[in-house]
């Protein structure tokens, strides 16, 4: 049995959900609101509404001018950001004990009034951030497209996650101050809302400071989610090649895998662990150490809705073709998938994972968010407690069989980027 967080979870009228960790050895509190709208729940033709709010969130609300946000914590020796992902928004800040009330009195204005900041001024000016953002992160970097292309790839037209949270900027551009304001009426509610504590803060006071702020928002109405069922694997080795200025070739393989709420996704994290977490990998060994490789590395996007995504990237070593490349990755990554892990790799990154998992929660912040991301994707916090019971109690054969089943070289995705030359 694992240490355990103590969690004290608490449920509005107006349907917010509110979870606190108390932790006497710290001095400062953290404070997460986890809001449930990410680029999939935007409409076809209105993409990039998610994450334009993240920065809009920002500008001004009844009592609160723009930049004022950032500036009031900052004067407290708090801080504060967001973050905008296919599946949540999430905003975050972390507070010397005394500045709770003003950072959850911060939120709740502009929850309740941030549309009274919101004029057409506000929306071009926050429109061109997002556009130069776009410009910087994504159109003027090697492989900057490739999250895109591989979505585009895997998931059908028209599908939730076939568009990246950035969104479109010809939808940007067409965006209305009514189509704004409409999907902050649709998505930041109440209802909508998971507000999570951790640190120097007994529940009774959390709770009631939540209340305080946000007791009187009404509830408003719970999105309608689109209708997302799961794709089975893909069998038609479907490929994309992209000739581009880049300083070297990449190979990308991707796997449609169940969602990050399915019971497969415990034994898939640790299948990839074993895969490319480590300098003792098989991807290391088969394709680093020989030189074939200069990076090998594979990932769960952990989305939430029908389907979920793996990714494995390989960077071509100088004089090594990605045919070869290609081959050699499969070759190892279909050796796994047929004979599964050994007890050793598997007790390997089973103690990996717990390292990292506990260094991860070691801080308020980190605990905050996976107290929230436990409450939307489970319903429940305390899952953040029974995490390492759950990845303890796997063996080979439970991890064998989830790479047998969804993570075959023929069910693969594949998107290579080619140097010109």
């Amino acid at each position: 049995m694992h240490h355990t967080y103590p969690l004290t979870t608490a449920t509005l009228d107006n349907g917010l959900r509110v979870v606190v960790n108390p932790d006497p050895w710290v001095s400062g509190v953290a404070v997460n609101l986890w809001y449930d709208v990410g680029s999939f729940h935007e409409q076809a033709g209105k993409t990039g509404f998610a994450h334009l709010f993240e920065h809009l969130m920002f500008s001004g609300s009844a009592h609160v001018g723009p930049g004022e946000f950032d500036l009031g914590l900052q004067e407290i020796g708090g801080t504060s950001n967001a973050s905008t992902s296919f599946d949540n928004t999430n905003y975050y800040e972390v507070v010397p004990a005394a500045g709770v009330e003003l950072a959850l009195w911060m939120e709740a204005d502009r929850l309740s009034s941030l549309l009274e900041g919101v004029d057409q001024t506000n929306l071009d000016t926050q429109r061109e951030v997002v556009k130069e953002e776009k410009r910087q992160r994504y159109d003027n970097v090697p492989y900057g497209d490739c999250f895109d292309r591989i979505m585009k790839l895997v998931f059908p037209a028209g599908h939730p996650y076939a568009h990246l949270p950035i969104g479109s900027m010809e939808d940007l551009d067409h965006a209305s101050l009514d189509d704004v304001h409409q999907f902050f009426h649709h998505h930041y509610t109440p209802t909508n809302l998971i507000l999570g504590l951790s640190g120097a803060i007994q529940p009774e006071t959390a709770i009631g400071l939540v209340r305080r702020h946000f007791g009187d928002i009404p509830a408003g109405t719970t999105p309608t989610l689109p209708n997302t069922p799961m794709l089975a694997p893909m069998t038609d080795l479907r490929r994309e090649t992209v000739e581009s200025d880049v300083p070297q070739d990449v190979l990308y393989c991707c796997w449609l895998v169940p969602p990050n709420t399915d019971e497969t996704t415990d034994p898939l994290g640790l299948d990839l662990a074993m895969l490319s977490g480590s300098m003792t990998s098989r991807l290391h060994e088969a394709l680093v150490r020989p030189g074939l490789a200069d990076t090998a590395d594979a990932f769960d996007l952990g989305l939430s809705h029908g389907n979920s995504l793996v990714v494995a990237s390989v960077a071509c070593a100088e004089s090594v073709s990605l045919a070869t490349l290609e081959e050699a990755t499969m070759q190892a990554w279909g050796d796994f998938c047929d004979q599964g892990p050994t007890e050793d790799e598997l007790e390997r990154v089973k103690k990996n994972e717990e390292r990292d998992f506990l260094l991860d929660c070691a801080t308020p912040k980190a605990r905050a968010e996976h107290l929230c991301e436990a409450c939307g994707l489970y319903g429940d916090p305390d899952e953040l407690n029974r995490h390492l019971d759950i990845v303890d109690a796997l063996d080979t054969t439970a991890t064998a069989k989830v790479a047998r089943q969804w993570l075959r070289p023929e069910q693969r995705a594949t998107l290579t980027y080619r140097r010109q030359r």
